[in-house]
């Protein structure tokens, strides 16, 4: 596997992979924004897209793990996992934070395996689903 810096050239691809994008043009728009800002990396395997992320610096001047996205034919094989750990190694700042509904265990359940430590609840976010925050303190 092969993670690397995302570039416009990429954009279909990653649309493709995201379950969300075919549905919603404000998350494609949003890639084309991490894209833009440079903070958008990709997973491949044997040169084909199969997940990609977002790392940001505004959640409270710490860095956040605003996006990760796995395409569904390669869920549960490390490409998510992968992904945390590219995160956690090229992260600037002493926290790393991201999060993910609390009705979404294979997220709850990679960040755990990635040594995040839960943090707390978001409420009213998504309607009866808070959002779980999670930890992780950059060594």
């Amino acid at each position: 596997m092969h993670i690397r810096v995302v570039t416009f050239d990429d954009l279909p691809a990653l649309c493709k992979l995201d379950t969300f994008a075919a549905e919603y043009p404000e998350r494609r728009e949003a890639i084309h924004a991490w894209i833009g800002q440079g903070i958008c990396r990709l997973a491949e395997v044997d040169g084909e897209p199969v997940g990609y992320g977002a790392l940001t610096y505004h959640f409270f001047g710490s860095a956040f793990i605003e996006m990760l996205m796995v395409d569904v034919r390669f869920r549960g094989r490390g490409v998510g996992l992968a992904l945390v750990e590219h995160f956690q190694a090229i992260c600037l700042g002493p926290k790393l934070f991201s999060s993910t509904n609390l009705s979404n265990r294979p997220m709850q359940s990679l960040l755990l395996k990635a040594g995040f430590k839960p943090s707390g609840y978001i409420h009213n976010l998504d309607e009866n689903d808070p959002e779980l925050v999670f930890f992780y303190p950059v060594p």
